[in-house]
């Protein structure tokens, strides 16, 4: 093989170690890129996820924060309103008490009704031996109708007359001075204890009051406020 042949055979040696670097190199350059790609999209994806997770965090808290706030709204309203109910059946009751207080101003009518009173009295209590108090301003009508409510109650429960005694010394509060007024006050009625103070029929006007108003409440509230107030 002469010199020429040689550097011949050389030459194309070379050419084919380069072309193969030059593809080598090639497929190098692609895998990279390809592993870029796909690392940069893996990046890409796991941004997206991470935004994605922050985006619905935040969500929920606003939806937390919007339930939160509804929620105290309901609660602060239904107080307005629970509020609103008892004012309007405190401002009942109270307009029931003054309109109460005028029951003593008629003399014959209150006088009847102290003697039903006492003979109510006698008969939840059914004690041959009473103590009755009033108020100093119902004592003298007190006296005149006890006669007559102890024969009463006697023949109704067909015993002996009751011996009733009435306490001159210690009375029930006296009417209210002023519509304002916030000391002790009774608006009428009597209260009956048997001897040994075990058994106490509280039968005021006032007593009677709050007893009617805690029966009555849930209709009172239904016909004032309407269905499911109650």
């Amino acid at each position: 093989m002469n010199e020429v042949d040689v550097s011949k055979q050389i030459q194309q040696m070379v050419r084919f170690i380069r072309q193969e670097a030059e593809e080598k190199s090639n497929e190098i350059s692609l895998s990279a890129e390809e592993e870029f790609n796909i690392e940069k999209l893996q990046l890409v994806e796991a941004e997206k996820k991470k935004v994605r997770q922050e985006y619905e965090k935040k969500t929920k808290q606003v939806e937390v924060r919007k339930k939160i706030e509804y929620s105290m709204q309901l609660n602060a309203t239904r107080i307005k309103v629970l509020q609103a109910q008892d004012d309007m059946v405190n401002s009942m009751e109270d307009s029931a008490s003054k309109e109460l207080l005028l029951t003593a101003n008629d003399d014959n009518a209150y006088k009847e009704l102290l003697k039903g009173l006492i003979i109510q009295s006698l008969l939840r209590l059914k004690e041959p031996s009473v103590l009755l108090r009033c108020r100093e301003i119902d004592a003298d009508l007190v006296d005149s109708v006890l006669d007559e409510a102890k024969e009463e109650y006697a023949d109704k429960e067909n015993v002996a007359v009751p011996v009733i005694t009435v306490d001159k010394r210690i009375y029930l509060p006296p009417p209210p001075k002023t519509a304002d007024s916030h000391e002790p006050s009774c608006a009428g009625g009597v209260v009956l204890a048997s001897q040994d103070g075990k058994i106490v029929f509280e039968n005021t006007l006032d007593a009677r009051l709050d007893v009617v108003f805690r029966n009555k409440l849930p209709e009172i509230r239904k016909h004032l406020l309407g269905k499911g107030t109650a």
